[in-house]
This record gives structure tokens, sequence and C-alpha cells, in this order.
């Protein structure tokens, strides 16, 4: 395999503590068994099996009646969603995009495959409603990744990294779903005013007034900063509490508050230009907003996150970024793997 999992001892571990034994189909198999077909399906889930993975997949699979029974019982579960690609609907089932990183996590959810009988799986895939709801958006990006969409009307939309959003235009309205992330849009003119654009968050909608703004789906609120025109903001559990920004004003509101006007500049679509703006910034919170843009973790060491600098870096190399932090601030940087980073006090 390209790459593996933790060892089994920690599985193990916790799977004596157990009531209950693994389940296939109803019928018994072994914790071994049921490890073995975890990380199978993790290394499928990966996107990196190679040929000679797969047919060492099928060798295992034909070994013995209890393989080949653990993975009917996977297919099984997953079968409602086979009308999606593979790889698809197994990365719906892990909370973390990088394999090789999260390995502990996704091993723990796919062995629950096994432990757990299909009527089961339901809150299993409950609990990770915002994934899947990216997984089959309209449109989307990776970690790292942008994309310009034009739509029918003529609007423009710049999505931001880990983002992700549903389109439904109708005779009566223009309606943008924002799953997750970030974007920019430059609405239409004229030939569509009669039908409203609208963007919906969790946290409420946002009506265009033939304008260019930036929405972003946080955890818990939505932001909004409107660069020309204006909108109108609507909390969704709040629709007394409508709000008309202007150009260069910004706003976070919640479903059911509107928060404080803010006056915003160019800096906050920064991104569509591919860079990333620290000005007398925390060091804590530059490494915040560069993880979004990074596969794995980040970590600020508190004996460095007060530190505060400025610059303006580019976002198509993070690397690059990481690297010249060290020139101007009194930190190191410590890469256990290129997916694990530390920033810490230079020693």
């Amino acid at each position: 395999m390209p790459w593996r999992l933790d060892a089994m001892g920690s599985m193990n571990g916790a799977t004596n503590a157990r009531k209950t034994p693994p389940l296939a189909n109803g019928r018994v198999i072994s914790d071994d068994t049921a490890n073995v077909a975890a990380d199978w399906l993790t290394l499928m889930m990966s996107g990196e099996a190679t040929d000679d993975d797969r047919q060492r997949w099928q060798q295992w699979r034909k070994a013995k009646p209890d393989n080949e029974l653990a993975w009917q019982h996977i297919e099984a579960v997953t079968g409602r969603f086979k009308m999606l690609p593979s790889q698809a609907v197994y990365k719906s089932l892990s909370p973390i995009a990088n394999p090789a990183l999260a390995a502990p996590k996704r091993r723990k959810a796919i062995s629950t495959l096994l432990w757990l009988g299909a009527a089961g799986m339901t809150g299993v895939l409950t609990s990770r409603t915002q994934t899947w709801q990216q997984t089959v958006a309209d449109y989307r990006t990776g970690i790292g990744e942008q994309r310009h969409v034009t739509l029918n009307d003529g609007t423009r939309i710049t999505l931001n990294t880990a983002s992700a959003i549903n389109v439904r235009f109708d005779n009566k309205r223009r309606l943008v779903r924002l799953v997750a992330g970030e974007m920019m849009i430059v609405t239409a003119h004229a030939a569509e005013e009669q039908r409203p654009f609208i963007i919906e968050t969790a946290e409420g909608s946002t009506r265009a007034l033939g304008t260019r703004f930036t929405v972003r789906q946080r955890d818990g609120s939505t932001t909004v900063n409107v660069l020309e025109s204006m909108v109108e903001i609507t909390p969704v559990d709040a629709f007394n509490q409508q709000r008309l920004l202007r150009a260069g004003e910004g706003m976070t509101f919640t479903r059911d508050a509107l928060g404080e006007v803010v006056s915003i500049d160019q800096q906050v679509a920064a991104w569509t230009r591919q860079q990333i703006i620290a000005d007398n910034v925390r060091l804590a919170d530059f490494v915040v907003e560069l993880s979004r843009y990074r596969m794995g973790v980040m970590r600020c060491d508190p004996s460095v996150a007060n530190l505060r600098f400025s610059g303006v870096f580019p976002l198509g190399d993070t690397d690059r970024i990481l690297a010249m932090l060290p020139n101007t601030l009194p930190i190191q940087i410590r890469l256990r793997t290129r997916y694990w980073v530390t920033l810490e006090a230079a020693s």
C-alpha cells in the first residue's frame, strides 16, 4: 500500500472493551477481519490504490469466506449511494480530507461499518452531513483550489478553497446556496432585475442589488463584505431584522441576529488575486487563515502565538509562505510530515 494506518494495537485495545463482536450481515467475524477490511476501504477511499493494490484486494476477498462477507457488508451499507462515484462515497465517511494524517479517525469511522448493523449507519452518515453535502454539490473546490463559474444569467462566481455551492434558478428567483467555504459574486445586470438574486447560507439570505460582494460560511455564522453597490441581509430566524449593506461595509450575522456593520477594504478580496494579506496580525490568527489553503494540520505554539507581523504572501505556494516567516519572526518551522506543521520559537 502507498501509505499505512497506525498500528493495530490501539484499535485492538478498544475492541476488547466492546460488549458485542463485529458483525457482517448478522454473522460474527473476527476483530482482525474487521480491521483489515477497514484498511482496504481506507485505501480505496484515498484515491491512491494502484492496479497491484486492487489485485491484492481481490485476492484478500477470495482468501477466506469471512473476508468476502465483511466486504459485502460494507458494500451493502454504502449501496444506497452507488449512483455516485465510489471515491466520493468513501470520502463522505471521513471528516478529514488528507488520508495519511486522518488515519486514526478514518479507521474508527470505517470500522463502524462492521461494528454496527446497516440500520446503525444512519447516525454515522448524519454526523457527516456537511461533508456529504459538499461532495454532491453542483460546484465545489478542494483544499487550496479556486474555481471560476459563470451562471446562465451571466453572473460570475469565484469559489475559494474548500467551498461548495448549489444553484437553483426558476422563473421567480435566482438562488445560490453556499454549502461551505467562501465565494465572490459579480451579479448580472438589468436583464435579470425581475428575478432577485439570493445567496443562502445556514444563517440566512443575502439579496444582491446589482453588486460585487463576498460571502463566507463560518462555523455558526456568515460573513458578507460588499465591494460594490448594495446587498440586503435577512437572518433565517429573524425576518424583521433586515439590513442593507453598502459598498465598503461588512457584517457577520447568525441565524437570529445581525452583527455590527464594519468598514472593509479591498483586502477582504485578496484571495481572488491569489494573495493572503497580513496587516499587523497575530501569528496564531494568520496560521488559522493559512491552514484553510493547506492539506493537513498547522499548529502555532503558544509561546509565539502573539507575535505580530505584516506582509503580502502568494497563496499558490503555502510551502513558500512558511519558509518566508522565519525571515521576519523569531520562529522555526517544524515538519513532522508535510501534513503536520508546527510553528514554534527559534532554538
